[in-house]
């Protein structure tokens, strides 16, 4: 005996085999996860905390902006770069050769380069590649004074009156790095109470000094614009609903027609949503698959119309036998005396679905005839 059969109730419900149903459904859901979600920090499919998720849905939701993730670098030249922001979010990896060169032609060509850097040394590299001034300096600061859940999270006050900061009052930071801006303009400032804990001893001491960092900046470029902002974090799922950090960003894209999320120097994407990007940016690919698709339909409505004509014969025969023609005869009928009984016998039939089967009795008919 198997040793679950006690398990079975009096009802007749076989609850090994439900429970083998809800395990194949918990896996199937836990590998669909795995696949279209990604821990990658910073990553656009990554739904926690230090995702940025949330940032990739506010981009694909704004009205009249249209959004593309890109794993290639050659994507900067599908677009008009004078209508283009496009986003690095804490590059992993250096940008050099022909990668260094695309960027650095979009904005020269006109296009707006968001860099979000704080302690890497990737995103300097790609200011200093399109021929930005601003550095992040690398080191942490801290507010014992302005600040969000402790000193590490300031609260960037000082901010100034500019078309990127309509809006904005504040950033609430999250482990940031000062901006050396050169003579780049200053968007937003720390509150004067903030410092840069150059010993890294969790106070002020030293050389250290109460300053008004910069934590975020715009310059012009050639004929582009880069803006350099000193905290990745402001865009994570965590602290993008934090004042002001979601206005502050909405603002370097709302006027845009095309936002590009540069994804080339990051992470890899979860199996899924590669595929998903892929089919997207190939026609040839769309093309295919919406093929087998078309096919695949077609041929499940004709086994369906098969299926159907053959429980009806069925049913016919059955019906026929008792006060009727026999199941022979029944393709003698008539076209009206065939939907008659159809109809009579399946009353919950619409006519279009009537109809098919009768077109299948119809070749069935003609097939038979011509096999005699």
């Amino acid at each position: 005996m198997n040793p679950l059969e006690w398990i079975q109730d009096d009802a007749g419900v076989d609850w090994p085999r439900m429970l083998l149903v809800a395990l194949s459904v918990t896996v199937l859901v836990a590998v669909f996860v795995a696949a279209a979600t990604s821990a990658a920090a910073f990553g656009p499919y990554n739904p926690s905390w230090d995702g940025t998720s949330e940032l990739r849905d506010d981009v694909e939701s704004e009205p009249g902006v249209e959004s593309e993730l890109i794993r290639e670098t050659d994507r900067y030249d599908a677009y008009d770069a004078n209508e283009t922001v496009a986003f690095v979010v804490a590059p992993d990896k250096q940008y050099t050769g022909d990668d260094a060169e695309r960027v650095q032609r979009f904005v020269e060509n006109g296009g707006t380069l968001v860099v979000l850097e704080n302690f890497g040394t990737s995103g300097n590299e790609l200011l200093a590649t399109v021929g930005a001034e601003t550095r992040a300096d690398g080191v942490l600061l801290r507010d014992e004074q302005e600040y969000y859940r402790g000193p590490t999270m300031p609260i960037a006050t000082g901010v100034e009156n500019h078309t990127l900061t309509e809006g904005v009052d504040q950033l609430t930071l999250n482990y940031a790095s000062a901006l050396e801006p050169g003579d780049a303009t200053v968007l937003v400032r720390t509150s004067e109470y903030a410092y840069r804990d150059i010993n890294q001893d969790g106070e002020l001491s030293g050389d250290e000094e109460l300053a008004a960092s910069p934590v975020a900046t715009v310059e012009n470029v050639s004929e582009g614009h880069v803006v350099a902002v000193g905290d990745p974090s402001i865009a994570v799922n965590a602290m993008i609903n934090e004042p002001d950090n979601a206005v502050f960003l909405q603002g370097l894209y709302t006027d845009a027609d095309h936002v590009l999320i540069d994804l080339s120097h990051g992470e890899e994407l979860p199996p899924l949503a590669s595929a998903t990007l892929t089919v997207r940016g190939s026609p040839l690919l769309q093309l295919l698959i919406g093929g087998l698709g078309i096919g695949a339909i077609v041929l499940g409505s004709r086994g369906n119309v098969r299926s159907a004509f053959r429980r009806v014969r069925t049913a016919v025969s059955g019906h026929r036998s008792t006060d009727g023609p026999d199941a022979e005869s029944v393709l003698e009928l008539d076209t009206e005396q065939r939907a008659e009984l159809l109809r009579e016998r399946y009353p919950d039939w619409d006519e279009q679905r009537i109809q098919r089967v009768m077109a299948a009795f119809k070749r069935h008919g003609s097939k038979r005839r011509d096999d005699e």
